[in-house]
């Protein structure tokens, strides 16, 4: 998220954790990794016009790089519960 104040009140509601996967990058890595996390706007930034004003509680979430690439692995990203839905599905089917 570029909005500064905006990324802060999205990572005060939700924490550092993917909300998808669940990792942690401080859990991991250990102090080097806090604070580390990818921002996802919900809406694409292309389709968000100039008028709009994020909501950094229901418009962005948390998410690791990896799950970020899997929502943008498409033309029209994935959400975040497809995505969940589709990890969840393969650690079910090992």
């Amino acid at each position: 998220e570029r909005n500064r104040k905006a990324r802060n009140i999205c990572l005060q509601h939700y924490g550092y954790k993917c909300i998808i996967c669940g990792f942690d990058f401080e859990e991991t890595y250990g102090p080097i990794g806090k604070n580390i996390i990818h921002i996802h706007h919900i809406t694409p930034i292309s389709k968000i016009g100039h008028d709009y004003i994020v909501d950094p509680i229901h418009d962005l979430h948390p998410v690791c790089p990896n799950c970020h690439a899997i929502i943008h692995c498409k033309r029209d990203p994935f959400s975040t519960e497809e995505v969940k839905a589709i990890l969840k599905g393969q650690r079910n089917d090992a």
